[in-house]
């Protein structure tokens, strides 16, 4: 029972995934789950990256299929349908802060946060952030070439063509924040203005 129980446990975290857990034991965990608000059950089923990803750890690389779903989600980024790659960094700040969004309980019609900080630090005037991304301060001095660009919308629409295993949100190919959106979070971390460049004080 305690087996099950830890198996089912990782399963939650991890998703479904044909070939990682027994039929028997995908049906119990299907059984265990309810749809409740934008909360549902399509959350338990992996694409074919995420069935890729999730593969038990000293199994042996099966480098064509990383190849290919690398290239699949780096020809599937959509940019900007005007060119103009940067908004309002003020309101990036703000989606970067807020956290709210596809839990059950979020109203699906108010927009989505990035939830930035869970992960990066981003300004250097902020006390409160994680560290299981890079810290994303000065991002700015990168500049603005349109590569840097390109790169860095790429990132955000879905990092997975950089980084095929990525823990870090598919932005844009899932849809959790929209295009304008992601002009404003790509002007917070690029314009020379934004917190994110200015000194630590």
């Amino acid at each position: 029972m305690k087996t099950t129980l830890c198996t089912m446990a990782l399963v939650m975290w991890i998703g479904i995934a044909p070939g990682v857990v027994s039929e028997e034991l995908a049906s119990v965990i299907q059984a265990s789950f309810s749809d409740k608000g934008q909360a549902t059950l399509l959350r338990l089923e992996q694409d074919p990256l995420q069935q890729h990803c999730s593969q038990p750890r000293g199994q042996p690389a099966d480098k064509p299929t990383a190849m290919t779903l690398r290239q699949q989600r780096l020809d599937a980024v959509v940019f900007p349908t005007d060119g103009d790659f940067l908004g309002d960094w003020r309101r990036g700040a703000a989606v970067a802060a807020s956290g709210r969004g596809l839990q059950f309980n979020d109203d699906p019609s108010i927009a989505n946060g990035g939830n930035c900080y869970a992960c990066h630090q981003l300004a250097p005037s902020e006390v409160a952030y994680g560290t299981l991304g890079p810290s994303l301060t000065d991002y700015g001095l990168r500049g603005q070439s349109d590569a840097m660009l390109r790169y860095t919308w790429t990132k955000l629409w879905d990092t997975h063509a950089f980084n095929l295993c990525s823990h870090m949100p598919r932005f844009g190919a899932q849809k959790i924040l929209d295009e304008q959106q992601l002009k404003d979070v790509m002007a917070f971390l690029l314009d020379p203005n934004s917190s994110v460049n200015q000194p630590a004080e």
